[in-house]
């Protein structure tokens, strides 16, 4: 995850360079697979049904014991819908009792009243919900008629019992024409987070991989975030920017500060590579509904073990596993244009997952790179390309 406002507020007030790592992941816990809609780019391929393995509250329960052995710091509860579990708001006490930070991400159409009231009385640090667009464009996505407006309820509802809540949106080709009236949205509704999310090849996400931005739409889909955020930053108003699943911002950040305050870039230049990019396997952790372990949530295809069978803190270390060693190598031994990149120290190699979706090596360059060869200092060499795996002619609505 890149911290957009976190890096323009240092244009404004400098901060000393420290290298800080967390005293243990941030987990990702996909606690159900169930979900109310069926999203066109879900990583987790869920449905309106019940699948069997999943963890039970007790199960649950002792994960979080080793959770808290293992230093976590934040949980982030997803699913599918977390709010389908019966359970979700004993596991959420829970999880604030024994002193997480604790997320919901959700989305948010089955926020009525009285759930906004547990939600509440829970005191999520934090909770997300995620627009694909405005109207009928995120009902498309969603393939839900009216599920926008239940969403925006929600999200009203929460925001009305002074709950922190953030906007969480993918952007591919089909919506990307959403983002400016979704950043209108975040200030007409006074939303405290902003979370732009690149697609990545999993789940359906894979199947949609042709919609995935190309390279000069990311450009200007960054230039909008950035400009938007510094007018926040400038402003002094207290909200947040973030993006995720494209370390190659970080990169891109650089050049803007460049270009806008040449004074500051060695000071952001040192921000950047301190902060490292991609952190799927190191800092970050998805534990999914059957209790399967994985770098992040994108490598659903690929688990490290279970925590039915090993304690999470024995996986999480065990370097045998030759994804995780390869994540965990400092540097990342990474082939291809993004191990030749002048700034590979700012951007980690980019998300792995997606190289290998593309050419099976998940040491391969990231192909979803937006930087020019001449930005990253790479000689000009043929690239891993974004073929679209299928053109559809639209989304249909279910």
């Amino acid at each position: 995850m890149f911290r957009v406002s976190q890096y323009m507020k240092e244009l404004i007030a400098p901060t000393p360079v420290m290298h800080r790592k967390p005293p243990g992941p941030v987990v990702i816990w996909n606690l159900i697979r169930r979900c109310n809609l069926n999203c066109v780019h879900c990583y987790s391929l869920s449905a309106d049904v019940d699948f069997p393995g999943e963890l039970s509250t007790e199960e649950i329960f002792g994960v979080m014991d080793d959770l808290e052995v293992a230093r976590v710091p934040v949980l982030i509860l997803s699913g599918g819908e977390p709010l389908l579990r019966p359970d979700i708001f004993d596991i959420s006490a829970r999880a604030k009792a024994m002193g997480f930070y604790v997320g919901l991400s959700t989305n948010g159409a089955l926020i009525d009243e009285p759930t906004a009231e547990k939600i509440a009385a829970i005191g999520y640090d934090y909770v997300g919900v995620s627009l694909d667009g405005i109207g009928a464009v995120h009902d498309a996505f969603r393939r839900q008629p009216g599920c926008y407006d239940a969403s925006l309820a929600g999200i009203r509802r929460c925001r009305e019992r002074g709950i922190k809540v953030g906007l969480r949106f993918t952007v591919t080709e089909r919506n990307v024409e959403s983002l400016p009236r979704m950043l209108d949205l975040m200030e007409g509704e006074e939303i405290d987070k902003f979370y732009l999310s690149h697609l990545v090849y999993a789940g359906r996400g894979n199947r949609y991989r042709g919609d995935d931005a190309y390279h000069r739409t990311t450009r200007d889909v960054m230039d909008r975030i950035f400009e938007r955020c510094w007018a926040h930053v400038d402003a002094g108003r207290n909200t947040e920017f973030v993006t995720g699943n494209n370390d190659a911002d970080g990169v891109y950040f650089l050049q803007w500060v460049r270009k806008r305050f040449p004074d500051k870039t060695e000071h952001l230049r040192a921000k950047l590579e301190a902060w490292g990019g991609n952190a799927s396997g190191v800092n970050v952790a998805n534990i999914d509904n059957l209790g399967n372990v994985h770098p992040d949530t994108f490598w659903w295809h690929y688990s490290l073990g279970n925590v039915k069978q090993r304690k999470f803190s024995d996986i999480w270390h065990d370097t045998s596993d030759p994804i995780m060693a390869g994540l965990k190598a400092q540097p990342r031994k990474i082939g291809g244009r993004c191990g030749k990149c002048r700034e590979f120290a700012i951007c980690g190699g980019n998300t792995r997952v997606r190289a290998m979706q593309l050419s099976g090596d998940p040491w391969a360059e990231d192909p979803a790179c937006y930087l020019t060869d001449e930005e990253i200092g790479v000689e000009t060499a043929p690239r891993l390309q974004l073929t679209p795996y299928e053109k559809r002619a639209h989304v249909a609505v279910a």
